[in-house]
């Protein structure tokens, strides 16, 4: 009886706790599953947009609208959908490959007028008795610089239901959105290139003669001084004028800024003395090409060629946690801070002064804004005879920095 007594307990004990178990397991499916049907309507939407979106932002060409028609399909939720232009069938997903033809006519109807359109049976004759496509809906997806495309969605019924129309109409706006961020993201680019060669360009007239100048006097006297900064010259310019990368580390910068320093030093000899604070921990930080390097040049050039004895121009870069914080600063002659505010915004550069100094300066400022934000523009401090300081905050880590070095 003992015995049989303690083999019934096991038995409740066994059933406990698998009961225990099996609550729990429900417990936990119910914790996961607290999301109400909106928010998960809501979640997959935008997931699907986000899947679609990525490869329409490379622009309107066959590769991207191929990765793109499948997540374009499941928002619409329709049997199939094509994106067209007037000329071609760029992708198609699901089903009404076979009337391609159809849909390249109707899709330039459709741009030509800028307006959408149904086509139902009479428009989509086809031979195939097994055709499951008894219609389709036409939006025009126009993006800029006169790309413009097509979503078809082919449809089962004769009839189209109106929100399965509207929810064509939306996607088809919404696709063209993505272009139109495709074209904005090229354009910048091409104005960062655009920018940087601005900048080239100021390097090689104020610069290039100083340097070959400076090269030469010792070309007699001190030939192997001559070769080095020769050398110097060589190399400051092989990255100046580099042809590939918009951006670079700040060690790579400050390589370059050496070698420019090198050359001036040629020129004004003791005159020049340079003080550098640099945290090790900062270096690999990437920034915009040829950022830092117009401000050393500026302060040598502007702040301490002009001033009589000897000048200095310190340069400093500490680690600010998430941020690196990089000033350029001289003790010579500053200006007005009024007078530079409004050269700096009219782009305007003192007819005696042939540099571009100013001009350099709202480069260098428009460009840290385009890349990390306005709030991450230079910060000058000057006043007549009083020096300049300039100053800029770069994050450590930005998705769009990725340095060429």
């Amino acid at each position: 009886m003992g015995a049989n007594l303690s083999a019934v307990l096991a038995v409740l004990a066994l059933v406990s706790a698998l009961a225990g178990a099996v609550f729990a397991v429900v417990r936990l499916r119910a914790r996961r599953g607290i999301a109400t049907a909106t928010q998960r309507a809501t979640y997959e939407v935008l997931h699907t947009a986000g899947l679609a979106a990525e490869p329409l932002r490379t622009g309107l060409r066959p590769t991207g609208a191929a990765k793109a028609v499948r997540h374009l399909r499941a928002l619409v939720g329709a049997p199939g959908l094509a994106v067209v232009d007037g000329a071609e069938v760029l992708a198609i997903d699901g089903r009404g490959g076979h009337h391609s033809a159809q849909f390249v006519a109707a899709a330039r109807r459709a741009l030509d007028t800028d307006r959408s359109t149904v086509l139902g049976q009479r428009e989509l004759r086809c031979d195939r008795v097994d055709c499951p496509v008894r219609g389709a809906v036409v939006a025009p997806m126009t993006g800029p610089d006169g790309q413009a495309a097509a979503v078809v969605v082919s449809i089962a019924d004769s009839e189209p239901a109106p929100g399965l129309v509207q929810a064509t109409l939306e996607t088809a706006r919404w696709a063209g959105a993505q272009l139109a961020l495709a074209e904005l993201d090229s354009s910048r680019e091409r104005l960062a290139r655009a920018e940087v060669r601005a900048l080239r360009a100021q390097i090689s007239p104020h610069f290039i003669y100083n340097a070959l100048t400076a090269i030469a006097s010792f070309v007699r006297t001190d030939p192997e001084r001559a070769r080095e900064l020769i050398l110097e010259f060589a190399d400051f310019t092989r990255y100046s004028f580099r042809a590939h990368g918009e951006f670079t580390t700040l060690a790579e910068e400050l390589r370059s800024i050496d070698r420019y320093l090198t050359i001036e030093r040629a020129r004004f000899g003791d005159r020049l003395q340079v003080r550098l604070q640099i945290a090790p921990e900062v270096l690999p930080v990437g920034l915009p090409f040829l950022c830092l390097q117009p401000l050393v040049e500026n302060a040598v050039r502007h702040g301490l060629s002009r001033k009589p004895g000897v000048g200095m121009v310190s340069i400093e870069a500490r680690d600010a946690g998430a941020e690196c914080h990089i000033t350029v600063e001289d003790d010579g002659v500053g200006m007005d801070p009024a007078v530079l505010a409004a050269r700096i915004a009219e782009g305007v550069v003192d007819p005696a002064d042939d540099s571009g100094q100013h001009v350099g300066l709202s480069n260098v400022d428009e460009r840290l804004r385009a890349v990390f934000g306005d709030q991450f523009g230079l910060v000058v401090d000057t006043g007549v005879g009083a020096g300049t300081r300039v100053s800029m905050r770069v994050p450590k880590f930005h998705r769009h920095v990725r340095a060429s070095t």
